[in-house]
């Protein structure tokens, strides 16, 4: 299996939304970090499984939350690039390629 990077500016997305979810709820944010990395082992199972964009990126929707992992499918690494909100503005994360 690949090793997995994520950004550092996508970890703190993470970790924000991590936060944001605890406040809301005590133990939703736990259940939220546990999704992503679930997310993030499908992801490292079959990375080429999720269809290739045209900025060279797949994307794997989240289950439960609305979240969209941006990720670059290198030789020998996978690169999380975004944890990206689906209300945010599409493709903030872009600049980060």
């Amino acid at each position: 299996m690949k090793e997995i990077i994520v950004d550092s500016v996508a970890e703190d997305e993470l970790s924000s939304s991590v936060t944001f979810y605890e406040r809301r709820h005590p133990g939703l944010g736990l259940e939220f970090e546990r999704a992503a990395r679930d997310a993030l082992h499908t992801i490292q199972e079959d990375p080429e499984r999720p269809r290739l964009q045209s900025d060279g990126t797949r994307r794997l929707v989240m289950k439960r939350f609305p979240f969209v992992i941006h990720y670059v499918d290198l030789p020998g690494t996978i690169w999380i690039l975004a944890f990206a909100h689906t209300s945010r503005k599409p493709g903030y994360w872009r600049q980060r390629l």
